[in-house]
């Protein structure tokens, strides 16, 4: 799955200008699964999968949980047919309008939806593919850089009412609502951005009715045009098992008969594409038990959202996964080594 290639070299420009280190960016580009040549001129677009490993390997190289969130907010220009659709949009509504019809054309992966009521205007986002919600550090940097858009293209503050997100960061919430000028909250039910609704009525300084509707009628034949490919199995059971968090892991049988497959079939695919369904769930245990204690949040809470019966059998399989045991493990976030 690839996404807009505007986005990744944003962020290795923010990461180098913070760190003054081009080798560095380099290495988190390669631990990302990416490279300088792949993220150059000619290409338009990238694996949105490195683009998520990389942001949150951004994080751990500055030692800073809000390195995404700080890129969004200077996301400003792409080149997207999206983006020239909303540069030529005659207001913030219709631009959310537009995102909400032809985002899926850059990221297939979140959907958008905007709904107006009495007193405000929300914009919902949606994972089309679950295997990305773990991702917390990109989650952050999309709503952010999703507000910096609505500024660059009103060429105005806009300050949402409230950025909702579904996870918890812990003590660390304050530090968005100061980067972002507006109130921010973690652990909600949807994932979203409250507007205010005379915000939908500022306009596009660059609206064009004519060119608009033009890029309205090739986002319209590039929808039509496009391939959904479908989704790998790992990737499927991966979602359920998201989905049934927090606090339960659902068995393989469960999972099989909501995917509409027996245990054996299931099993057979994914042993085609190279795993089991313990594997998975082991890699989704380990990978959201590190980016939770990176959140801030104590360990029985990451114990009881992972499904386990008490902590020690969290803090056993923990150090299996990454041979450290799980306060060894925050301590060195919490204390990261520095080059004197």
């Amino acid at each position: 799955m690839d996404v807009d290639i505007a986005r990744i070299q944003l962020l290795t420009r923010v990461l180098e200008d913070r760190t003054q280190d081009p080798t560095l960016v380099d290495q988190v580009l390669q631990d990302s699964g990416l490279s300088r040549s792949e993220i150059a001129p000619p290409a338009t677009t990238y694996n949105s999968h490195g683009e998520a490993r990389f942001v949150r390997k951004a994080c751990d190289a500055v030692a800073d949980i809000t390195f995404g969130a700080q890129a969004g907010l200077q996301f400003s220009s792409s080149s997207s047919v999206t983006a020239y659709i909303s540069k030529y949009s005659r207001d913030l509504k219709q631009v959310l309008e537009n995102t909400s019809r032809f985002h899926k054309i850059i990221d297939p992966s979140l959907a958008f939806n905007l709904h107006v009521s009495g007193n405000s205007a929300t914009l919902e986002a949606e994972w089309k593919d679950a295997t990305f919600s773990r991702y917390h550090r990109r989650t952050e940097f999309l709503l952010f850089a999703g507000v910096s858009r609505m500024r660059a293209l009103t060429q105005v503050n806009v300050r949402p009412i409230q950025m909702r997100f579904q996870h918890e960061v812990g003590r660390h919430a304050a530090a968005y609502e100061k980067i972002g000028g507006f109130p921010v909250e973690f652990g909600t039910e949807r994932l979203e951005i409250i507007l205010s609704l005379e915000s939908l009525d500022l306009p596009v300084p660059t609206y064009d009715p004519s060119l608009r509707e033009h890029l309205l009628e090739y986002g319209e034949r590039l929808l039509a045009e496009q391939y959904s490919a479908r989704p790998k199995s790992r990737a499927l059971v991966e979602g359920l098992v998201t989905r049934s968090m927090p606090g339960c892991i659902p068995n393989v049988e469960n999972v099989a008969a909501e995917l509409g497959f027996s245990t054996r079939t299931l099993a057979r695919r994914l042993t085609d594409e190279g795993t089991t369904y313990r594997e998975i769930v082991d890699d989704l245990r380990c990978d959201l038990a590190q980016t939770f204690i990176k959140n801030g949040m104590n360990l029985s809470e990451i114990s009881y959202s992972l499904g386990y019966a008490d902590q020690a059998a969290f803090s056993t399989a923990f150090k299996r996964w990454t041979g450290q045991s799980p306060s060894a493990f925050r301590d060195r976030v919490d204390h990261p080594l520095r080059p004197g």
